[in-house]
């Protein structure tokens, strides 16, 4: 008897069997990656609420002696109305603003420039050379960083009076490249060490001097530490108010931030704040502009250390 004979009810009917498992029922794609947005902003959100309180601690005094700048002020040239009064008294000041924004800029380039290669080859002997006493002289070099600022000026207002550069600009950038040097130097030789010797001696071996090799391949290779260092010489340099108040004499030789004290107590011991928060800003200004537009290669330069090959 064929099966097609038999009758429709009795013929064997084969149903997949239900498969049933313990746990839950795995949430929908849609809802699961809800989860993880929520997740992740709920781990963020501490880190944010840190970041944007000390963006609020840091920046808000910038922000407040920008506003007071060009705000009306009992006192100030600037009494009606919102205007540039302040920045105009202090464009007039004593030489003009401009007299002493020009010495900020010479004594500020000029200490990049002296720093930037001593510690280029300074860093450069202490990562590639061996010499008998290296470590000891490396040493020596960051010892000058457990010297109090303040206490060196003196003897080196003595050195400078006795080769002629007392009350010089160019006296205030040896003093000044003189204290960024241990740093400098340090940071330039952890970004040498970053470099695989490989590359030097490649260079040389097809033909370079070992000068040619250092201007050709190694130079580009701590480019970004370069340009920290560069960057921190001119912030100290700019900022600087010490060093011009002891080694300078000359009111036309002042440096901005000098001449901003002397504006606060211009008039009779009468402070003119308009004025003074104009000069805060002139003087931030350059500051805040270099720290963006090279933000990248800072970071680059303090981290070219921390992995090496």
């Amino acid at each position: 008897m064929s099966v097609q004979s038999l009758p429709r009810s009795s013929r064997s009917t084969t149903a997949a069997p239900a498969t049933t498992t313990g746990g839950p029922a795995p949430l929908p794609p849609r809802r699961r990656r809800q989860g993880s947005r929520i997740g992740g902003i709920a781990l963020r959100t501490p880190f944010w609420v840190l970041s944007g309180g000390l963006a609020i601690v840091f920046l808000y005094p910038l922000i407040w002696a920008g506003v007071s700048s060009f705000a009306p002020l009992a006192g100030t040239n600037q009494t009606d109305g919102w205007g540039i009064g302040n920045y105009i008294t202090l464009a007039n000041y004593q030489a003009g603003i401009w007299t002493y924004i020009g010495n900020s800029l010479f004594v500020s380039l000029l200490t990049v420039v002296l720093t930037l290669v001593t510690s280029l080859l300074g860093g450069y002997a202490f990562a590639r050379f061996r010499f008998p006493g290296k470590n000891v002289l490396f040493l020596a070099t960051l010892a000058i960083l457990m010297v109090p600022y303040a206490s060196l000026l003196i003897p080196l207002y003595v050195l400078l009076n006795m080769i002629g550069l007392s009350n010089s600009l160019v006296g205030v950038s040896l003093v000044l490249t003189m204290l960024q040097l241990p740093f400098s130097t340090f940071l330039m030789r952890v970004s040498f060490e970053a470099v695989p010797k490989e590359l030097d001696e490649a260079a040389m071996v097809d033909g370079c001097s070992r000068f040619s090799a250092l201007w050709r391949v190694l130079i580009p290779a701590v480019k970004p530490g370069m340009i920290t260092v560069g960057l921190f010489a001119f912030l100290a340099a700019w900022n600087d108010f010490l060093a011009p108040l002891i080694l300078i004499n000359d009111s036309d030789k002042m440096t901005l931030p000098l001449a901003i004290s002397n504006l606060r107590g211009q008039v009779q011991g009468v402070v003119d704040y308009g004025a003074t928060e104009a000069g805060v800003v002139v003087l931030a200004l350059p500051c805040v502009v270099l720290f963006l537009v090279l933000q990248r290669h800072y970071v680059r330069g303090f981290l070219s250390g921390a992995f090496k090959g």
